[in-house]
């Protein structure tokens, strides 16, 4: 069992691109200070991992969601700067377009209560959310992806005001030589179109849960993280529709994957990854140095110990399960994962009994086995995820020992008895650990969708 920790932070968990920049232009001489600065805070950061130079504060859960601002007719309403400012809540933010906002919880210690505790935050700011919204004529909703968005809404007009945004879509289209993007999915349906800028991605929200894990247990669970991917997204799969088209169970995971594609020298910039780590989380900081391109060199004073080069780059790069540094009250670094397979919603209910799986499931599994990534191949951890994604629980996986097992009866026979394992060794609440998992027993409610230009009011 571990020692815990009863410190708190005030502190929220967020990805590392959330800064304001000041400008959408890079000149070739900020690029290679860039460069100078990523080079010399890698090289820093591969220093504090030879010493251990992490805090020791242990497992430590936080959470961003994201979500749609509607208007009456529900449609998506570009309206979020008006309506941010309403709410004046420093935890809910702007999003890449201007009908998406996002929710940041306050990180939590992951013992006794803590979901439920987190759970009650984020609902009491859900309502604020929405009786804002419903006091400008407004409603507010948590989807993978809109329905019945339509293709049009998706324009540059739409996109939020903020220079970091502008500055994004400027720069992958400046590395594709301002070729359109073309976004091609095969499901039931076939969707093929392209888009002269960056907004397919504002199309795709969802729940990304963080999990801070001491230096000496993240690879194991790291390496857990991805193999839990597959179950992950099949028990969240809400979003099968795009602009009137039945793709995917799970369509935000190609539509993701191809909406800020660069292509050319490097790896793609959202991907799943290319293997198992061996010895550290570093080797994901190493590969971001030297496998890709800075996609915004932003320079600043700011020291190196700070690490702001080097976790401004790594915000470009959008992994499905991405590691991420940061530091706590103290300026002592701390290792924590951003599992963002999850799409948002349908219910706050729902992000949370996925969180407690999620967390329960990538610790239980290193409490039963010492080498996790000896479970089970790469290859097939990588085509479960994929095939998980396309079929949802319908999918069929290979598991350990080389099975072949239905994901919906895997996560029910095997993977629900691990996940409370791994709950019950983090110190969470007996009462909790059967509330949250046994969201995943209940009868399913079966929710009709609507992939046309309107919902029912």
């Amino acid at each position: 069992m571990r020692r815990k920790d009863k410190a708190e932070e005030s502190l929220t968990f967020r990805g590392n691109m959330g800064q304001e920049i000041e400008s959408s232009f890079f000149t070739e001489a900020e690029l290679a200070h860039f460069k100078r600065q990523l080079l010399e805070e890698t090289e820093l950061l591969q220093s504090y991992f030879d010493q251990s130079f992490f805090t020791k504060q242990g497992y430590k859960a936080g959470f961003e969601l994201e979500a749609w601002l509607l208007d009456s007719s529900n449609h998506a309403a570009p309206d979020n700067e008006a309506f941010l400012a309403s709410l004046d809540d420093k935890n809910v933010v702007p999003e890449l377009a201007t009908f998406n906002f996002e929710v940041n919880g306050d990180p939590a210690i992951l013992e006794n209560d803590a979901l439920e505790r987190m759970y009650q935050d984020l609902l009491k700011t859900w309502k604020h959310c929405a009786e804002i919204a419903r006091a400008r004529d407004e409603k507010i909703l948590m989807i993978g992806i809109l329905p019945h968005l339509r293709e049009s809404d998706l324009n540059m007009d739409n996109m939020s005001g903020m220079s970091r945004y502008k500055a994004l879509n400027r720069q992958i289209l400046k590395m594709r030589d301002f070729k359109p993007l073309h976004l091609h999915i095969t499901g039931k349906d076939e969707m093929d179109t392209v888009k002269n800028d960056v907004m397919l991605e504002a199309a795709t929200t969802s729940f990304q849960i963080h999990f801070q894990i001491p230096m000496e247990e993240s690879v194991n669970v790291f390496n857990a993280t991805l193999i839990a991917s597959a179950p992950m997204v099949a028990i969240s799969a809400n979003s099968p529709y795009l602009f009137g088209k039945d793709l995917w169970d799970e369509t935000r995971i190609p539509l993701f994957e191809q909406s800020v594609e660069i292509g050319g020298p490097g790896k793609r910039r959202v991907c799943f990854g290319y293997g198992y780590l061996q010895e550290s989380l570093m080797e994901c900081f190493v590969e971001n140095l030297a496998e890709y391109p800075a996609l915004l060199p932003l320079v600043n004073d700011a020291p190196p110990e700070k690490l702001a080069h080097l976790k401004f780059h790594n915000g470009t790069i959008w992994r499905w399960n991405r590691p991420l540094i940061d530091f706590d009250k103290n300026n002592k670094p701390h290792l924590r994962i951003e599992h963002r397979v999850v799409s948002a919603g349908p219910s706050i209910s729902d992000c949370f009994a996925n969180a407690a799986f999620y967390y329960g499931l990538s610790h239980g599994m290193t409490l039963r086995y010492d080498k996790v990534a000896d479970c089970i191949e790469f290859k097939a951890t990588k085509n479960n995820f994929y095939e998980c994604a396309r079929y949802g629980l319908n999918a069929s996986v290979t598991w350990i020992d080389g099975r072949v097992l239905k994901v919906d009866d895997l996560i029910i026979d095997e993977l629900i008895p691990i996940a409370t394992e791994g709950l019950q060794d983090l110190g969470i609440d007996d009462n909790n650990i059967k509330h949250w998992l046994g969201v995943f027993r209940a009868e399913p409610k079966v929710i009709k969708m609507v992939p046309t230009g309107s919902v029912p009011g």
